[in-house]
Parts: C-alpha cells; sequence; structure tokens
C-alpha cells in the first residue's frame, strides 16, 4: 500500500530542487510554486498561488506554443523546451522548460506541473563565444567598442569628467548612464540635461534652479538639476551649443563645486559628477574662439569617443536582434527576427541617425509584423537600396557571406588596399583576413597599396 506524503513534507521537497517547479490545477491556476520559482522569477510564492500561471510567467510559449497546453491536450510530457519568461523586474531571462501531467490516485487528471531551468548563465557564456559585449543597453561586438567596454569599470571608479564625443544617435546618453550604474554613485539620481534643446535664459535656471522673484513669474524656489544630482551624476548632452556666457557660469561650477540660484546672493555646494557630450568638434571650436579653452581642459580629463553605426557594421545584425527583443518585449509581440534579405537591406544603409536610426528602423518593422520574421516590405521605404544580385541570397548563411564580402571591400578601399590596415579596420588578423578572402572569392589588386616604410 502506497504511503501518502504530508503538504508540508511535499513542500519541502520541492523547495529542495534547484529547478524552478511549480504546479497548476484544472482552471489553470497556480497551486504549488517552489524556493527556485520565487528566485527565478523574482515573484514570492505568496504573489504566484492562485494566479493564471500566463500572468505570472509572461513567457514566450505562452503567446507562441504553450507547453503545459500542449502536455494537457496529448497527455505527453514536453522535455526541454527553450524559451524565455519576464521576471519581475521586466527582465528576459532564457529557460529551459519540461511539462508533466499530475492525476490522482485513480489516475484522473487533476492538473500539471512544469519545471524550468535558468539558462542565463549559459547564454551569457554563449554571448560571450559568439564575441558578444554588452554594458546595460549597450551592445556590440566591435574591437572598438570592446575597448570601451574594458576601460568603463576604471572611468565609473573615478570621479572625473567625462566628455563623450561622437555623432548623434551612437548612445552617448547610454554610455552615461553605464558609467554611472558602475560608479559608487550607482544608488543616487542620473539628471540628463540636453543643453542644445533650450535657449540660454531656460538652460541657465534649469541647470541652477531659482528663488522666488529671481524674475517675473518665479513665485516659488526652484532647485536646478545639479541641486537634483546632488551625490549623482549629471549628464550635460551637446555641451558644444550653449553660449560662451553660460559656458563661463559652468566653469565656474566645476572649478568651485557650488552653485548660485539665479536670485540668490549665496553659493550652495554641491556634490555632482559631471559627464558630457558633444557631437562637434570641441578642439576646432577652441581654435575659432567658439569654446572656452579653460572649460574644454576642464571636462576633457577622460574622453571616450564613440565610433559611428557606419565603421562598425558588424554590429547591425547583433543590434537589430537586441532590439526586436526589447520591443517583443514592449509591445507584447513575438517577432522572431529580422529576416536574411531584410538584413542585407539594413547592412546596406550607411546610418547617418546611426544606432538610434536602425532602432526607428525596427520600431518602424514592429508596427507592420506583428509575428514571425521581419521581412524587406516592412521596412520604410528606400532603406538599403542595393543591388538585386547582393540581396538575392537563398539563406541565412549566403546574406552573411554577402555581406562579410561587401564590409572586406569596404575597407580594402579605405585603407587603400593595405592588407595590414584593412585587417586592422575589420579588427581580425591578416592571416584570418586573407582566409576570408579566398572563400569569398576576393582578390587585392597587384599593389597592395603599402608604403615603403611598412614594408
Amino acid at each position: 500500500m502506497k504511503q501518502s506524503i504530508s503538504p508540508q513534507a511535499a513542500a519541502t521537497i520541492l523547495d529542495s530542487i534547484s529547478d524552478g517547479v511549480f504546479t497548476i490545477d484544472e482552471n489553470w491556476r497556480i497551486s504549488e510554486f517552489n524556493r527556485a520559482a520565487e528566485n527565478i522569477t523574482g515573484i514570492s510564492w505568496q504573489e504566484a498561488i492562485g494566479r493564471p500561471c500566463w500572468e505570472v510567467f509572461r513567457a514566450s510559449m505562452c503567446e507562441v506554443e504553450c507547453a503545459m497546453r500542449r502536455t494537457m491536450d496529448t497527455g505527453r510530457p514536453v522535455i526541454n523546451r527553450s524559451g524565455f519568461i519576464i521576471d519581475a523586474d521586466g527582465q528576459r531571462i532564457p529557460v529551459s522548460v519540461s511539462t508533466a501531467l499530475l492525476k490522482d490516485e485513480a489516475g484522473s487528471i487533476i492538473g500539471g506541473a512544469e519545471t524550468f531551468r535558468d539558462l542565463s548563465e549559459i547564454e551569457t557564456l554563449r554571448k560571450e563565444l559568439s564575441g558578444k559585449y554588452q554594458i546595460g543597453d549597450l551592445v556590440s561586438r566591435s574591437p572598438a567598442m570592446r575597448q570601451i567596454f574594458e576601460l568603463l569599470p576604471q572611468v565609473a571608479a573615478s570621479t572625473s569628467t567625462v566628455l563623450l564625443c561622437g555623432e548623434t544617435g551612437t548612445g552617448k546618453e547610454l554610455l552615461a548612464r553605464a558609467i554611472h550604474n558602475m560608479s559608487p554613485r550607482s544608488g543616487k539620481p542620473f539628471i540628463a540635461v540636453n543643453c542644445g534643446a533650450l535657449p540660454d535664459a531656460l538652460l541657465e535656471s534649469e541647470l541652477f534652479g531659482y528663488k522666488a522673484g529671481a524674475f517675473t513669474g518665479a513665485n516659488r524656489d526652484k532647485p536646478g538639476r545639479f541641486a537634483q544630482a546632488h551625490e549623482g551624476t549629471i549628464f550635460l548632452d551637446e555641451i558644444g551649443d550653449i553660449s560662451q556666457a553660460l559656458q563661463i557660469r559652468l566653469l565656474r561650477v566645476l572649478q568651485e563645486k557650488q552653485v548660485e540660484p539665479l536670485g540668490s546672493t549665496s553659493p550652495v555646494a554641491t556634490d555632482v559628477r559631471v559627464v558630457a557630450a558633444t557631437n562637434r568638434d570641441l578642439e576646432k571650436m577652441v581654435e575659432k574662439g567658439e569654446f572656452r579653452q579653460d572649460l574644454f581642459y576642464r571636462i576633457n580629463v577622460i574622453r571616450i569617443d564613440i565610433p559611428p553605426l557606419r565603421e562598425r557594421k558588424e554590429d547591425i545584425p547583433l543590434l537589430a536582434d537586441h532590439f526586436v527583443s526589447k520591443f517583443n518585449r514592449i509591445q507584447g509581440k513575438s517577432v522572431q527576427g529580422v529576416d536574411a534579405e531584410a538584413l542585407a537591406r539594413l547592412m546596406a544603409h550607411d546610418y547617418p541617425g546611426n544606432v538610434r536610426e536602425l532602432e526607428n528602423r525596427i520600431e518602424h518593422a514592429f508596427v507592420l509584423c506583428s509575428n514571425g520574421w521581419i521581412q524587406p516590405g516592412h521596412l520604410p521605404e528606400g532603406i538599403g537600396r542595393i543591388e538585386p544580385s547582393e540581396i538575392g541570397q537563398k539563406n541565412f548563411h549566403e546574406a552573411v557571406n554577402a555581406f562579410e564580402a561587401h564590409l572586406i571591400r569596404d575597407a580594402m578601399r579605405e585603407n587603400h588596399y593595405n592588407r595590414l590596415k584593412t585587417a586592422r579596420r575589420l579588427g581580425i588578423h591578416k592571416t584570418t583576413l586573407f582566409r576570408k578572402m579566398k572563400s569569398l572569392g576576393i582578390e587585392f589588386p597587384e599593389a597592395d597599396g603599402r608604403s615603403r616604410a611598412e614594408g
């Protein structure tokens, strides 16, 4: 005769399992939820019990093909199916899922059980092996970006002012946020100010605040952005757009660590880490007398130059996948990715708007594509117009080969067919370049563009 297990003993057994485990009743409401499930999802068992499982997990399978439903319908278990869940913080967690039926002593179905394993560490390892670097929302496999990512921990740990240089849309604010989030100030405010979006008078009051009566309409004291960022980080975007009069005030704040609100007669001490950014050439502006040299030296303590997207096109497939995941999460869709022909078109574009423009292109595609694969017809009109022979690829492998050849030829032209410089530009060894060229049928001109000094 079978010996039954008490509910307390069953709960203890479930909590000892390292994988997440939950059970549902016949109405799809969660009846058991173990400790590992709490740790993986960030949801307590008190919150989970009694709720429909799809409300708790918000999994990819819930939207497309529910593993538990398949088991309930067919009576057969599902073993190690990959998918993802959304945890309590809105983060996408890759998981492996297995399901089984629950039956009573008479053999009647009374619900189902599901185990799920957190694959985050495996996914991280896979991304490392594939050459992907990511900090926060910054993602890349470019050697130039890797150097920046490796530098960030030391930059974040310091208190020095940082100057981020790069074209519009390259991700300067994302990099500033990453520096803040990795720094000892991460628990304090991060305040972003677009210095080019406001006229001087408004920008001055926005940065430094004002006292009641300072001007008509100032009925009460208003703290400025420096005061709001106290003990945290202030991000001064497009700092090259501010007037010389305001540059003097900003210089005084950086030197004396004090702000003086409009209408005030006494300065206020401020403890703020400053990260500035610009898409302009500040050195040339200094030469022309358009930007104060002393302020330039004050903000140019640690400088990071962010390369434009056209110089790191190897990031486009990775970024496209990142934005597909992002918009799936935000919009509750199940788009699988970008198909080979659409990816070819995306990679053929030069992106004057950089990463922000690529993100907008993917968001545009999401309006027209609710599931399946993003195809060329989902992209904005005219994006990445290239020759039909370049985009008529049968599969993803052929599309990747076509654009490896496209990138190599571009790098060859940019470096005047110098083999060593071309390899360095692509971030690969010279022998790797030769091997790829041979497999892709690319030939260098007879004169390879090397100078005599290089040999």
